[in-house]
């Protein structure tokens, strides 16, 4: 019976239907998970290098990289708004603008302090080092209508430019660095030729910026009502990556881990993202 070809015609069809069916409802379960308020939107990701100097900035770019190739898999559009490069190896800090259907939704699971531990290449005795790096991801608002800027709050500073350009950009001051005096918010931009679209670019951010932060005290103060309040401070980590003196990638606040350090440096973020979308959709039931 089990060499009917009949049989073996009918499996494959079974099968075949299944993981449609799988497809379809994992589909369906997504759209249920992202159906926060900006999870369709563009988002602004940003990287900075935290506590561990040259290992921190060189993680920082790790992490830029590992964002790049998640969203070269998922088929998103991405512009290097700005990047700070360090002294000796990697960047201080970088800014990134992502397009696509349901950016924001996924890449906001990644958006916090992250935790590498490995030998560092960069340490002649050849020291096992803990570096951070913050991941910061907000909605792209675009023109956000309830947000006005006064000029009086702002300082705009115009400077060389360091970014990928071409000559006219490294020969003319065409970056534009905006600085928001009341909350000390600091945002560049230096991808374009012209001063005057960097202007607009870093407002349309700190905009956006200012927006997320209005929401963010809006939801602070709904989970102190419902007795959830924890504060965000830097030493909270959201994910550590073990690389020495075993290979562990773990998520702190979803439990998921994996031993496969490799593919989730390389952009495989998946299950990070997914077991993320899960916590929240739960913690926001309770």
């Amino acid at each position: 019976m089990l060499d009917d070809p009949d049989a073996e015609s009918l499996r494959r069809d079974v099968e075949k239907q299944l993981k449609r069916l799988e497809a379809e409802f994992l589909s369906l379960e997504s759209r249920v998970l992202l159906s926060g308020k900006h999870d369709e939107r563009a988002a602004i990701v940003s990287v900075h290098a935290g506590a561990g100097g040259t290992d921190a900035q060189d993680w920082a770019e790790m992490l830029l990289r590992m964002l790049l190739r998640y969203c070269e898999r998922k088929g998103w559009r991405t512009r290097l708004l700005d990047e700070s490069r360090g002294g000796e190896a990697g960047i201080k800090s970088a800014t990134l603008e992502v397009t696509g259907r349901f950016v924001y939704g996924l890449l906001k699971s990644e958006a916090g302090v992250h935790r590498l531990v490995r030998i560092s290449p960069f340490d002649a005795e050849k020291m096992r080092h803990t570096s951070f790096a913050l991941v910061e991801v907000i909605p792209d608002l675009g023109d956000v209508a309830n947000i006005e800027l006064k000029e009086k709050d702002l300082r705009i500073d115009t400077f060389l430019s360091s970014g990928h350009g071409g000559q006219s950009v490294q020969t003319t001051y065409s970056a534009v660095r905006i600085v928001h005096l009341p909350t000390k918010i600091t945002v560049s931009v230096q991808n374009e030729r012209s001063q005057r679209q960097n202007r607009e670019t870093a407002l349309k951010i700190l905009k956006s910026k200012l927006a997320a932060i209005e929401y963010e005290k809006q939801e602070e103060e709904k989970r102190q009502l419902r007795g959830e309040y924890h504060s965000a401070e830097w030493g909270n980590q959201i994910r550590s990556y073990v690389l020495q003196p075993y290979q562990l990638v773990k998520d702190h606040r979803t439990k998921v881990e994996t031993n496969n350090v490799g593919a989730v440096l390389n952009g495989d973020l998946d299950q990070f993202v997914d077991g993320y979308l899960r916590f929240y959709a739960d913690a926001q039931r309770r």
